[in-house]
C-alpha cells in the first residue's frame, strides 16, 4: 500500500488478527462497507447469544446500585451503553426522576444515554409509562412554546404550532377571526385564548376578561403568596418554582439554562 494511512490501518488490523482463532482479511469496495458492518454485527450478536445460553443458571450477577446478587434474567441492560442493573433499582431510579419532572437516563456515573419508553415497559407501571411519555413530549417542546389546555378535565400539553387555529378551517379567503387569539385544544377541541391561556372569551378583550373574572386567578394568587412566604423563586425560562433547600444560590434550569438564585 502506497497510502500511509491505509497501510497503517492494515497493520493495525493484522495486530488485531492475533486475538482471533480464525480471521481472514478481504478488501471490499467502499459501497459494500455497510454490508460488512451488518455481517460483523450479526456475528457478534450470535456469539453473545451463544455465550448467554452457556451461562450456568446458578451464576449470579451483582447490581452496581444495590450490590445484591441477582439472576441474569432479573437484570436490565440499558440500550446503547449496555450498563446492567436489577429491575428493582431501575424502577426506583426512573420513578424518582419522573416524579421530579426529569427525563431519566442511565444511572451509570458519567453516562449520558437516555432511556426510551419501549425498554422501560419491562419494569414500569402503565401510570409511570404515561408520565414518561409526557416528560419526553415536554422536553421536545421549547419552554416558550408550551401550552396546556385551560380546561381542568383535559389539561393536554401542546405546542404553539399544534394548537388548532379555527381560521384555517374556513373556506373564506379572509380570516374569520382576524388576528385574535382563538385556538382549539388538540385533545378535547375546547376553545381557548392563546394570549391569556383561559377558556375563550368571545367579544371580550383579555384585560376585560381578567377584570370581570378575578375569581379565576384565585389559585394563582395563592401560589404567589405562598412563594413569597417560602422565598421561592420562579425560573424565567421554564416558569417553574424553585425552592432552595441546601447548597449554594446557583440553580440549574430543567432546560439546562443557568440562572443565579438571588434573595
Amino acid at each position: 500500500m502506497k497510502q500511509p494511512k491505509v497501510a497503517n490501518l492494515i497493520n493495525q488490523v493484522k495486530l488485531l488478527q492475533q486475538n482471533f482463532d480464525e480471521c481472514n482479511l478481504f478488501f471490499v469496495p467502499r459501497c459494500d462497507i455497510k454490508y460488512v458492518f451488518k455481517l460483523a454485527r450479526e456475528a457478534i450478536d450470535s456469539q453473545l447469544t451463544k455465550n448467554v445460553e452457556l451461562i450456568d443458571k446458578n451464576v449470579k450477577e451483582a447490581c452496581m446500585i444495590c450490590l445484591e446478587d441477582n439472576e441474569p434474567s432479573q437484570m436490565f441492560a440499558v440500550d446503547e451503553c449496555l450498563h446492567r442493573y436489577c429491575f428493582s433499582c431501575m424502577k426506583q431510579h426512573v420513578e424518582v426522576k419522573l416524579l421530579h419532572g426529569l427525563l431519566p437516563g442511565c444511572p451509570h456515573e458519567g453516562c449520558k444515554v437516555r432511556l426510551n419508553v419501549e425498554s422501560c415497559r419491562k419494569f414500569l407501571t402503565p401510570k409511570l409509562l404515561n408520565i414518561m411519555i409526557q416528560r419526553i413530549k415536554e422536553e421536545s417542546i421549547p419552554a416558550t412554546e408550551k401550552i396546556y389546555c385551560p380546561y381542568p378535565k383535559c389539561s393536554a400539553l401542546m405546542s404553539l404550532n399544534e394548537a388548532i387555529c379555527p381560521q384555517q378551517e374556513s373556506s373564506s379567503k379572509q380570516p374569520v377571526y382576524g388576528s385574535s387569539g382563538l385556538r382549539q385544544c388538540i385533545e378535547c377541541s375546547g376553545s381557548f385564548c392563546i394570549q391569556c391561556k383561559v377558556p375563550w372569551h368571545d367579544r371580550m378583550s383579555c384585560s376585560d376578561y381578567k377584570r370581570l373574572n378575578p375569581q379565576n386567578h384565585g389559585e394563582e394568587l395563592k401560589l404567589k403568596a405562598l412563594a413569597r412566604q417560602k422565598l421561592w423563586r420562579q425560573c424565567i425560562k421554564c416558569n417553574h418554582m424553585i425552592e432552595l433547600a441546601e447548597g449554594c444560590f446557583h440553580m440549574t434550569c430543567r432546560y439546562f439554562f443557568m440562572l443565579f438564585y438571588s434573595i
